[in-house]
């Protein structure tokens, strides 16, 4: 049987793209920033599958780059929106989309990635850690 990362591998790298899309264009972002911004998202989808409404997170502003940008490639993997590569009009294929628990369980795993990297690497433990892996 596959592991919960082998299973969710691509989720999770595009998860983490959009946090390292976020860490290359603002060096001051911390590792409690994106622990903030994947709370946030946490609460907003487990929202969205009970059928409450939410209220916009208020996070500081890196945590809200983070949040958007995370934000933009779960919605994607939901199948709810489209992303286009970079500068021209031409969308990326859309995968098939997964449930919103199965995008809450992916989250969840990268907050605790991301708690368990700041404790042995400090400020920016995950971030330095991840950033070598993600193109």
């Amino acid at each position: 049987m596959l592991s919960f990362e082998d299973q969710y591998l691509d989720v999770l790298h595009n998860i983490e793209t959009g946090i390292m899309r976020v860490y290359r264009t603002q060096p001051d972002l911390v590792d409690f920033d994106v622990e903030n911004a994947l709370s946030a998202l946490i609460r907003l989808y487990t929202a969205d599958m009970q059928g409450r409404t939410f209220d916009p997170p208020k996070l500081n502003s890196l945590a809200q780059a983070v949040y958007s940008s995370v934000r933009v490639m779960c919605e994607w993997r939901l199948g709810r929106t489209k992303i286009s590569l970079g500068e021209s009009d031409e969308e990326l294929p859309q995968p098939e989309p997964i449930r919103i628990d199965e995008i809450i369980a992916c989250l969840k795993r990268i907050r605790k990635s991301v708690q368990r990297w700041n404790k042995k690497g400090g400020r920016r433990g995950y971030l330095t850690g991840v950033e070598r892996f993600i193109p």
